[in-house]
C-alpha cells in the first residue's frame, strides 16, 4: 500500500491519473482468465491477483484524493484567503438558508460593517501592515460573533456578521461588531460603521436584505462625515451658554449625564442615545434670546416673562436647525418641556406622541434641578427628588420613564452635594 501511495502522489492528475490503474486492472483481469481456463501457471494466477488488489488500492487512492481536492476547492471558493473568514459567496448562500429558518420569534440579524479610516492607514503604513490588521480584526470579529453566527470578509475593508441565533436585540450585536472592529494607536485611529436588518421582519428575500443593510451603512458613514461639524457646532454653543451663565454649563453636563444613564437603561441604540445627549446638552440653548432680567429674576415671573420663556424651546430649534447635522437634536430640544398630560408648551403635545427622548431629557431636568441648591431654594435629598417625581408620574412626567429612572438612581449618592456631573 505505501508503494501505491508513493505512485499516487506523482500520478498526472485528472483522466489522465486513471489511464495506468485502469491498464494494470484489465490486464490481471485477463491474466486471471487465462488462469481460469488452463493456459496459466498457478504462479502466474497469484501474481495477477496481487496485482489486481494493488491496482483496485490505487483506485481507491486516487478517489479518495480527488474527493479531498474537490473539497478543499469548495471550502477555498467559499474563504477569504487574507483573514480566513468566510467570504461574500458564502455570505449569500448563508443568507438563503436563514431566510428559510428565520421567524420573528427567532430573527436572523444582518450586519454590514465598512472600516472608516483604513485607506489612511494603509497610505501611511503600507499595504502589508494594513493587511496584517485587516486579518487582527478579522479575527476579532469572528471571537465576537462566535455561537450566535458567523463572520465575514467581503472584500477589501468590508466586513459582515450574520447573528443566526442572536442573544441581544439586533442594535446591540451591531455595536459590538462595530467595536470589534475598531483599534487605535500611535498615529491612527480605525472605527466601523454599520447598517443592519432584521429578517424576516425588515426583509425577506436575500437581495433585499443586503440592499437595506448596505442603505443604512451608507446614511450611517454619511451621518459620520457631518459629526466632526456637528460636534464643533455644539461645543460653540454650549460654550455661549457658559459664558452667558457660567453656572449652566454644569447643569447642562448634569443633566447629559443622567440622560446617557436613563438612556442606556432603556437600551437604546448607541445612535439613539448621541442625539440624546446632545438634545439634552442644549435643551436650554434657546434662552439666550430671554432676557437676563427675566433669567436671574429670584421670584415669580409675570405672565408677559412666562410668554418669553415659553418661546425659548423654539428658538433653540431654529438655532439648531441651521446645522444640518442637529436636526434630529433641534426636534428634541422643541419638545423638552412638553408635560406628559398635554400641558406643556410649546405645542400641548401628551402622552406618546412626545418623543421618548424628550420625555427622558424632561425627567432628567427636573431631578437635576431639585438636586441642586439654588438661591431661593434649597436642594432635596434624592430619596425626596424621586418620591416628587413619582407623584408627577403620569402628569408631568412619562410614568415609564420614571419608574426606569429611579431604577437607575438608586446607585445615585443619597446626598446631591455627593454627586459628580
Amino acid at each position: 500500500m505505501t508503494a501505491v501511495r508513493a505512485i499516487a502522489q506523482h500520478r498526472p492528475s485528472g483522466r489522465a491519473s486513471l489511464v495506468m490503474p485502469a491498464s494494470v486492472t484489465l490486464t490481471a483481469l485477463g491474466l486471471l482468465a487465462a488462469a481460469q481456463a488452463g493456459w496459466l501457471e498457478p504462479v502466474g494466477a497469484v501474481l495477477a491477483g496481487v496485482t489486481l488488489a494493488a491496482a483496485l488500492a490505487w483506485f481507491s487512492v486516487i478517489v479518495r484524493d480527488n474527493v479531498r481536492e474537490l473539497a478543499g476547492s469548495r471550502d477555498d471558493s467559499l474563504t477569504d484567503a487574507l483573514t480566513g473568514l468566510r467570504n461574500r459567496r458564502s455570505l449569500v448562500e448563508d443568507l438563503e438558508d436563514a431566510l428559510g429558518s428565520a421567524t420573528l420569534e427567532h430573527p436572523t440579524v444582518l450586519v454590514l460593517l465598512d472600516l472608516d479610516g483604513f485607506k489612511t492607514y494603509n497610505d501611511t503604513f503600507g499595504h502589508p501592515a494594513g493587511d496584517r490588521l485587516l486579518s487582527e480584526l478579522g479575527a476579532g470579529l469572528k471571537g465576537t460573533v462566535v455561537g450566535q453566527g458567523n463572520a465575514y470578509r467581503l472584500g477589501g475593508d468590508e466586513f459582515c456578521a450574520l447573528f443566526t441565533a442572536p442573544a441581544k436585540p439586533a442594535h446591540h450585536l451591531a455595536a459590538t461588531a462595530a467595536a470589534a472592529l475598531g483599534q487605535s494607536g500611535r498615529g491612527f485611529s480605525i472605527t466601523a460603521s454599520h447598517g443592519l436588518a432584521v429578517l424576516p421582519a425588515e426583509a425577506r428575500s436575500t437581495e433585499t436584505a443586503l440592499q437595506l443593510a448596505d442603505q443604512r451603512l451608507y446614511e450611517t458613514k454619511a451621518g459620520r462625515g457631518r459629526s466632526g461639524t456637528a460636534e464643533q457646532v455644539r461645543d460653540a454653543l454650549v460654550q455661549a451658554l457658559g459664558e452667558r451663565q457660567p453656572e449652566l454649563r454644569g447643569r447642562l453636563d448634569g443633566v447629559a449625564a443622567l440622560t446617557r444613564a436613563v438612556a442606556r437603561a432603556l437600551e437604546l441604540s448607541s445612535d439613539d442615545i448621541d442625539v440624546l445627549v446632545r438634545a439634552a446638552e442644549l435643551h436650554d440653548v434657546g434662552k439666550v434670546a430671554v432676557p437676563e432680567a427675566i433669567l436671574n429674576k429670584p421670584g415669580p415671573l409675570e405672565e408677559v416673562e412666562w410668554a418669553f420663556v415659553r418661546q425659548h424651546t423654539i428658538v433653540g430649534e431654529r438655532i439648531l436647525s441651521a446645522a444640518p447635522a442637529l436636526v434630529p437634536v433641534a426636534q428634541l430640544v422643541r419638545s423638552s418641556h412638553e408635560r406628559y398630560n398635554g400641558s406643556g408648551y410649546p405645542d400641548g403635545l401628551a402622552g406618546e406622541d412626545i418623543p421618548l427622548g424628550a420625555r427622558i431629557i424632561s425627567v432628567c431636568d427636573a431631578y437635576h434641578a431639585m438636586t441642586s441648591a439654588r438661591a431661593y431654594e434649597d436642594a432635596l435629598q434624592r430619596d425626596d427628588a424621586l418620591l416628587e417625581l413619582r407623584r408627577c408620574a403620569g402628569t408631568q412626567f412619562d410614568p415609564d420613564v420614571v419608574e426606569s429612572f429611579c431604577a437607575m438612581a438608586a446607585g445615585l449618592p443619597a446626598d446631591p452635594l455627593e454627586m459628580t456631573a
